[in-house]
């Protein structure tokens, strides 16, 4: 098995040809500017110096589809050998030499680099990043080789009266007219597709953690009141992971911005995490969709990612299992055991799903699914852990750290200390979890049955015994139950509705009776055809502090109870409820297709719901619009160019979902 296991990485490894054999790239200052941003102008600067590792006659920088580009080499040699992908530096370079060239440039990214609202007035005015997948050579020259780690400076000239922010620290500020340019100097090499930044209207909360780090923190102004709930947690998840990984947070500070139209949840560029504002949430949002697991997913790729990064997506279960797992560390540390392992049960749940579709593959495979690197690395760490033992498994990460920190890595590398901590040969553990996938779907079968057992025991009151249940019971939910984890009641609740739907009357009445939202909200869910007996009872459902649920509850009571349509709306008239107006578009829907509900107002509200469809909008809020306008036959004419519009957009998912309304009209 040991040959097997070297063979895979030898034969990965000898395909990989990287210029890192010859060169060594060690630091970078670019200076960025902007044109009309209209058009998405970018020029600048950007000095690289480097150490020639072997001769060669050439060198290559990555640079796609730029308007100009030239540069000058040492000072004496100029010149602008450019096939449209890469700037190529031609000359006899010896091993040992030390160079630097300054390139200078003008492009209009077609990706990479995403100019929000410039061409609207009233629009929510940004420019913002994503290297990973997109590459950042689309807007700057740099490598899209993540085994090129470079020390980068970056220097970014823009309007004052914005927030601009970049990986590592603010040094100076120099303002001059209408201009500003912010000075952020970074200590340490990182890839290139983790270079940051975020320009847009922002104010800024700051903690202090307990190493002494800065945690800064950004949120749009008028978002004052939804700063906690949205951060909820941050700093004591930064804590917990120090302490956690054993290495000190290795980057100067830490900065997080919300983005509109964001390409993922999040992006974890080093020292700087960008995320999708629609995890802005209020209070009441928090319940249902809050920024909590995203956090500590992108916090935890500061070390598993950034710190230490994957030579190849062979590889990459090291950068999103591990940070997946110590998500999920994170929130244990935060919501408690019960919430943790009802997340790992989830998690197998999933992985169990795609195995019964076909779908499962080696965790070594490049090409897996985001289950398998997520979940699935995720799960054999935790098996890892078990097999070893804490201790060792924590000393082997922490050594695993420190001898490759700044540097690129292989699955062996990490396993390879495992075994050194442990003592033990891991090779027939390699086969089996990572390689083999029908052992692994055997021991995960085994464990995830384990943990609902265990569950299930542990919070005695919720077991479901073969005699009779007392209905009565269900009456007293929050004395008998409320103590008990939410994944626990959730699992209970879902197992009392397993047969069957009839009977349960005195069930429903008494969740609906007790202050349980997320039971509550499985009702909302679940009882769909509303019997009369309970009509009152479901309707108090429009009043919980949850979003999804007053969304659903509304939908159901205007479909169930006709005569009291009117009533319904007029009790949620002025709820909004999270950044996509999920609530609010609802709303908009049926009070349109209500008659005689406010006849003289309906007008207005075609126009409101009509108006969600523009780019002023983010495309969670424009999707919702489109939905529900086609469902009810009334995309009109600024609707359809609106979705025009979306056909392009550069968020995929969005883009796809535009093209596939417009076949469907």
């Amino acid at each position: 098995m040991r040959l097997y296991f070297v063979l895979i990485f030898t034969v990965f490894n000898y395909a990989f040809g990287q210029q890192t054999e010859y060169v060594n790239f060690t630091v970078a200052q670019a200076h960025i500017a902007f044109g009309d941003l209209t058009k998405k102008e970018v020029e600048g600067e950007i000095t690289y110096q480097f150490e020639i590792l072997k001769n060669t006659d050439s060198v290559y920088i990555d640079a796609k589809s730029f308007k100009t580009i030239s540069y000058v080499l040492d000072n004496r040699f100029s010149g602008s050998d450019y096939d449209g992908n890469h700037l190529i530096l031609r000359g006899d370079f010896k091993a040992g030499s030390n160079h630097t060239v300054v390139i200078s440039f003008e492009t209009q990214p077609k990706k990479a680099m995403y100019f929000i609202d410039w061409e609207y007035p009233d629009g929510n005015k940004q420019v913002w990043t994503q290297g990973q997948g997109k590459y950042t050579s689309n807007w700057l020259p740099s490598f899209d080789d993540m085994n090129e780690k470079v020390v980068f400076d970056l220097s970014i000239s823009f309007r004052k009266d914005y927030q601009v922010i970049a990986n590592g620290n603010l040094v100076n500020k120099e303002v001059s007219d209408s201009l500003a340019t912010w000075h952020y100097d970074m200590q340490k090499p990182m890839s290139s597709y983790l270079l940051a930044i975020a320009i847009g209207k922002y104010s800024k909360n700051q903690e202090v953690s307990k190493s002494n780090k800065q945690l800064e923190m950004y949120y749009y102004p008028e978002d004052s009141l939804k700063f906690e709930p949205t951060y909820r947690y941050t700093r004591q998840m930064f804590d917990f992971l120090e302490d956690e990984i054993g290495v000190a947070y290795p980057w100067q500070n830490y900065k997080q911005i919300p983005v509109k139209d964001f390409l993922y949840a999040g992006m974890e560029n080093t020292s700087v995490t960008l995320f999708s504002d629609a995890f802005v949430v209020d209070s009441i949002g928090f319940v249902d969709k809050n920024y909590v697991n995203v956090n500590a997913h992108e916090l935890a790729h500061q070390w598993f990612g950034d710190l230490v990064t994957e030579t190849s997506g062979t590889h990459h279960w090291l950068q999103e299992g591990f940070a997946t797992y110590y998500a999920l560390l994170s929130e244990r540390h935060v919501f408690g055991d019960d919430y943790y392992f009802g997340r790992l049960n989830e998690y197998a749940q999933e992985l169990l799903a795609q195995d019964q579709a076909g779908e499962s593959t080696s965790l070594l495979n490049p090409k897996s699914s985001s289950v398998t690197f997520y979940k699935k690395g995720a799960w054999v760490l935790r098996m890892l852990r078990q097999q070893v033992g804490d201790n060792a498994f924590k000393l082997a990460v922490k050594n695993y750290l420190l001898k490759y920190q700044f540097k690129n890595v292989e699955t062996k590398n990490f396993i390879d200390e495992v075994e050194r901590a442990s003592g033990n040969d891991l090779s027939l553990f390699v086969e089996n979890y990572l390689i083999n996938t029908e052992f692994f779907k055997v021991e995960l079968i085994k464990q995830s049955e384990t943990i609902l057992n265990n569950l299930r025991r542990k919070n005695k009151t919720l077991l479901i015994e073969e005699k009779p249940i007392d209905e009565s019971h269900f009456a007293k939910w929050d004395l008998l139950y409320g103590s008990t984890s939410d994944f626990a009641r959730m699992d209970y609740f879902k197992r009392l509705l397993k047969d069957s739907l009839i009977g349960k009357i005195n069930l429903f009445r008494g969740v609906l009776n007790s202050k349980d939202i997320k039971i509550r909200q499985l009702v909302a869910q679940t009882l769909t055809k509303i019997p009369t007996t309970l009509q009152a009872e479901y309707e108090t459902l429009l009043s919980d502090d949850s979003y999804s649920t007053i969304e659903t509850a509304l939908f159901n009571l205007w479909v169930n109870f006709p005569r009291k349509r009117s009533l319904y709306l007029d009790k949620t008239k002025d709820v909004q409820g999270f950044n996509d107006k999920n609530v609010r578009q609802l709303w908009l829907t049926l009070a349109l297709v209500t008659e005689d509900y406010e006849s003289e107002n309906k007008s207005k509200y075609f126009d409101e719901l009509t108006n969600y469809t523009g780019s002023n909008y983010g495309f969670e809020t424009r999707q919702n619009a489109f939905q529900y306008l086609h469902q009810i036959q009334a995309c009109n004419t600024l609707c359809h160019k609106n979705l025009e519009q979306a056909s392009s957009h550069h968020n995929w998912r969005f883009s796809k979902f535009a093209k596939t309304l417009l076949k469907a009209e």
